[in-house]
């Protein structure tokens, strides 16, 4: 039996459906608390590396993962020059294991989508536009009111709702996602032809340049500039603004370029971290995901420790038949320093872009690698 009977999950996002649904399959009954009103419709695409990809698989999804995502297995480099020279075709380290691709992008609100599904299916209970206003624990358990004033109690509360969380906040952690001095734009567009995995331009007016593939016709492409107070410009003038900072860009972006209107999707956000280094939990109280760590994304690990971190835990609370202390003691003893050395290598190159540091002093391949060869193996 597991360690727990009933579990609120704050978030419905990929470490909250992930644990839901391992949680819900052992017999756990699971809410989850999603403060949106319905399953999101808009957002951008996301890159999911191996690592990710195993914890999907094992929660179930991976045949619908790709059915709607596009998968491959190296990273092209190009010039900033007037032709987009490729450069180099480097194979990526396939860290789920040699039965997953290396990567898959997909867009977000269809991986959303899926997940949400599938911890239905499984036996969770998504309540959307739900929200918690309070926690109140005692030894035995977590009183949670909500913002319709109903309360309830639960045996766990996992804080899986993002990098600005309330249940961290509310657990008084002293932890704030912190800039890096970078921001990335990023729009959605039709996938041309001659696309078929990552390139990455390094140089030219932007720091990175890049573009991913999301299914048969759809791919995502991102520009990472000096942060910059982009929060009043018209949607107008935000794709002015990233017309202007392609024309640096030649090769697949020519066609990027030329099919963005004003009624493009495009976000910008900001390159933020943190990681909340001591225990990640309070009691019977515990986060998850980007609640307890969050990185640039400049090693595409983000969803991939958020999936991890719902691996670990639902592991963990299946396989004891009691709860006590020291079971969420070592959820964060197996996760901290993992996700600790993924937070810091993805600021690391950041700060060298920053600085402008070169090879062999920023050797970025070498850290990547040791990254790699890290998560290749299971949380």
């Amino acid at each position: 039996m597991p360690a727990v009977q009933s579990v609120l999950i704050v978030g419905g996002g990929s470490a909250g459906c992930a644990t839901a649904t391992q949680l819900a399959r052992a017999g756990v009954r699971v809410e989850i608390a999603e403060a949106r009103s319905a399953v999101p419709v808009e957002g951008s695409g996301i890159t999911l590396q191996g690592n990710a990809l195993r914890v999907l698989r094992d929660v179930g999804v991976w045949d619908r993962l790709q059915a709607h995502g596009y998968a491959f297995d190296s990273v092209g480099m190009r010039a900033p020059d007037p032709a987009g020279t490729l450069v180099a075709e480097i194979p990526d380290v396939r860290t789920g294991g040699d039965d997953l691709p290396a990567t898959l992008g997909i867009p977000r609100p269809t991986l959303a989508r899926i997940l949400l599904e599938h911890a239905a299916e499984a036996g969770a209970d998504v309540r959307f536009g739900t929200f918690p206003t309070r926690l109140r624990q005692d030894d035995d358990g977590v009183d949670v009111t909500f913002g319709d004033g109903s309360e309830r109690r639960y045996d766990l509360v996992v804080g899986a709702d993002g990098v600005g969380s309330w249940t961290r906040r509310a657990l008084r952690i002293d932890s704030e996602p912190r800039g890096t001095g970078m921001g990335i734009w990023r729009v959605d567009v039709a996938r041309p032809a001659d696309v078929f995995r990552t390139d990455l331009t390094h140089g030219g007016r932007c720091y990175i340049a890049g573009y991913c593939p999301t299914g048969p016709d759809t791919m995502y492409a991102y520009l990472v500039e000096d942060v910059q107070d982009r929060r009043h410009l018209s949607p107008a003038e935000q794709i002015a603004v990233v017309r202007d900072l392609a024309s640096s860009y030649h090769g697949p972006w020519d066609d990027v370029r030329a099919q963005l209107t004003d009624t493009t999707g495009v976000n910008y956000s900001l390159f933020e971290w943190h990681v909340v280094d001591g225990p990640w939990h309070r009691g019977r109280v515990v986060l998850a995901g980007d609640a307890a760590h969050s990185c640039p994304p400049t090693l595409a690990q983000g969803a991939a420790q958020a999936l991890e971190d719902a691996a670990v835990l639902s592991e963990l609370l299946v396989g004891a038949d009691r709860f006590d202390a020291d079971l969420l003691a070592r959820y964060t003893a197996r996760r901290l320093p993992r996700a600790r050395q993924v937070v810091e290598a993805s600021v690391q190159i950041v700060q060298w872009m920053l600085d402008g540091v070169r090879p062999p002093v920023a050797d970025v391949p070498a850290l990547m690698h040791r990254i790699q060869t890290m998560v290749r193996e299971p949380a």
